[in-house]
């Protein structure tokens, strides 16, 4: 089916709704508007507090529809911001109109979709420069667990 007529148009609508329909998957809901909602505020938070090179490399993975999504808005100059994680948190949750409480769990959602879509090693790659409290909450790393790694001897 063509919604416009326009071949690469096209591609990117349907590219764009299969990762929107995997993220409303994993929430267990059929509500588009809050699905895009959390993306959204995904996309913008995280663009946000990369340098212009990594979230430019993280655009490029990303279907043109949702590529636009994420520059919607942006200031190159005013990035990468340097904001923590409860800042992250707060920003995420602010734009995507849910509570502060919900919102770790949210990001961790849209995270592991995108992880699906870009590949672990893209994914983990881009967020690298992030602090790892970052890296954490966005499921880029693994949390580690004292009492194991001693037992382990890591």
């Amino acid at each position: 089916m063509s919604f416009t007529g326009v071949e690469n148009l096209d591609r990117s609508i349907h590219k764009t709704n299969t990762w929107l329909a995997d993220v409303a998957e994993r929430f267990g809901t059929t509500d588009r508007q809050f699905t895009y909602r959390v993306v959204r505020a995904w996309l913008h938070t995280v663009r946000d507090r990369l340098s212009v090179n990594v979230a430019a490399h993280l655009a490029a993975g990303l279907p043109e529809l949702l590529r636009g999504v994420f520059y919607d808005g942006w200031n190159p100059s005013r990035v990468p911001g340097s904001y923590d994680r409860d800042e992250f948190v707060n920003r995420f949750a602010r734009e995507a109109r849910v509570a502060n409480a919900d919102a770790p769990g949210k990001i961790s959602v849209v995270s592991a979709v995108f992880r699906d879509h870009l590949g672990n090693g893209a994914f983990d790659n881009t967020l690298q420069q992030l602090p790892r409290d970052l890296r954490r909450l966005l499921g880029s790393e693994p949390v580690r667990h004292p009492s194991t790694e001693e037992e382990t001897g890591r």
